[in-house]
C-alpha cells in the first residue's frame, strides 16, 4: 500500500497533494550568516554563474534554478549550506537568543543545530547530541566549515540524557527534530515509501515518547520546545505531543509561521488528541512545493513567553 492514501482524509486537495509528492524536490541552500550576509552569498553565486530565487517567507533560504552551489567557493568556505526548505522551520519556531543554552536532541548531520548557532549570532551555547557516532562526523565537518564555535558535540541516547558534565541545571531552550518514519521526505528520497511499513511507525513512537518527554524535563520553567518530524503520520506527530501534555508539565502554544500550513488534527482513527493539539503546524507538499513537515512548540511549566514577566 502506498502509505499517502492513508493521509488522503486530512488534506484539502488530494491531487494536489499526490502530484506535489510525485515531483522531484527544488534543491535549496540556507545563507550562512556566520560567514556572509544574504547580499554577499547571492553575489558570489552571480559570479559563479548559479541561478536562485530567495524565498518569499525566508530571504536566507534560496532555491536554485541553475547550476550547482556545491561545487562552489562560496560553498566550500561555508557561506552556504544545503538544507531542505521546510527543515529551516523549527529552528525559526525555536527562536534561541544569543547568550542561551540550546539542546538539539537529534542533530546530526547538522543543519539545523548551525542554524541554531546563526540565529543565537554564533553565541552562547548549543549542545548538538546525536545517538549515532557515525553520523556525528558529518555534524563536526558541518560546524567546522560554517566556522561555528558556540557547538559541543555529544553522542548519547536522548531519552537518557544527562546534563552532569554541563554547569547549568537545565536548558533555556530544546529542539527535538525526531527519527521518524518520513513519508514527508518522498519527493527527495521515493525509498522512504516503499521501505514503509506500520511496524516501523509504531517502533518509532516509543523512541519519539521518550525523547520528547526528556526533552521537557531538561528544559526550564517558562523555557520552550520544539518538536518536529518529517512524516505525515498522526501517531508520530499529534499523538507524541498529546502524550507530552499528559505526562509531563507543558502545553502548546501558537507560533507564527509564514508558510502556508494546517493545523494539527484532534481526532485520528479511533483516538481523540487534546483541543490544543491543533496549533501545531502540518506542512503539505503542495502548499509551498516543499517537503512534508510537522512542527509543534510547546513552553515548560505552562507559562506561556508573553507571561513570563508576570509569573
Amino acid at each position: 500500500m502506498n502509505p499517502l492514501q492513508r493521509y488522503l482524509p486530512l488534506v484539502d486537495d488530494e491531487e494536489a497533494f499526490l502530484e506535489a509528492c510525485d515531483r522531484p524536490l527544488p534543491y535549496s541552500v540556507r545563507v550562512n550568516t556566520i560567514k556572509a550576509t544574504v547580499e554577499r552569498a547571492t553575489e558570489a553565486l552571480d559570479d559563479e554563474g548559479v541561478g536562485y530565487e530567495q524565498t518569499d517567507w525566508n530571504p536566507e533560504i534560496l532555491r536554485l534554478t541553475e547550476g550547482k552551489a556545491g561545487t562552489t567557493w562560496p560553498y566550500f568556505h561555508g557561506w552556504l549550506h544545503g538544507q531542505e526548505e521546510v527543515s529551516a522551520l523549527p529552528a525559526i519556531a525555536l527562536d534561541p537568543q544569543p547568550g542561551e543554552t540550546v539542546w538539539d536532541t537529534c542533530a546530526a548531520p547538522g543543519s539545523k543545530s548551525t542554524q541554531l548557532s546563526a540565529l543565537m549570532d554564533d553565541e552562547g551555547f548549543v549542545v548538538a547530541n546525536d545517538n549515532s557516532l557515525g553520523r556525528l562526523s558529518a555534524l563536526r565537518h558541518n560546524a567546522e566549515r560554517l566556522g561555528v564555535t558556540n557547538v559541543a558535540v555529544t553522542n548519547k541516547d536522548a531519552r537518557n540524557f544527562s546534563l552532569k558534565p554541563f554547569d547549568f541545571d537545565q536548558f533555556d531552550r530544546t529542539l527535538v527534530d525526531a527519527p521518524c518514519s518520513c513519508e514527508g521526505t518522498c519527493r527527495k528520497n521515493p525509498d522512504a515509501l516503499e521501505k514503509w511499513t506500520m511496524d516501523h511507525v509504531h517502533s518509532v513512537v516509543g523512541i519519539q515518547k521518550g525523547i520528547i518527554r526528556r526533552a521537557i524535563q531538561a528544559t526550564r520553567p517558562g523555557g520552550t520546545v520544539v518538536y518536529s518530524t518529517c512524516t505525515f503520520a498522526p501517531e508520530e506527530n499529534e499523538a507524541i505531543v498529546n502524550h507530552a501534555l499528559e505526562t509531563e508539565d507543558c502545553e502548546v502554544v501558537e507560533f507564527d509561521t509564514p508558510l502556508e500550513t494546517s493545523p494539527g488534527i484532534t481526532e485520528w482513527e479511533d483516538e481523540e488528541y487534546h483541543p490544543s493539539v491543533e496549533k501545531t503546524h502540518r506542512v503539505y507538499p503542495h502548499q509551498n512545493d516543499t517537503g512534508g513537515f510537522f512542527c509543534a512548540k510547546l513552553q515548560v511549566g505552562g507559562v506561556a513567553e508573553s507571561e513570563e514577566g508576570e509569573a
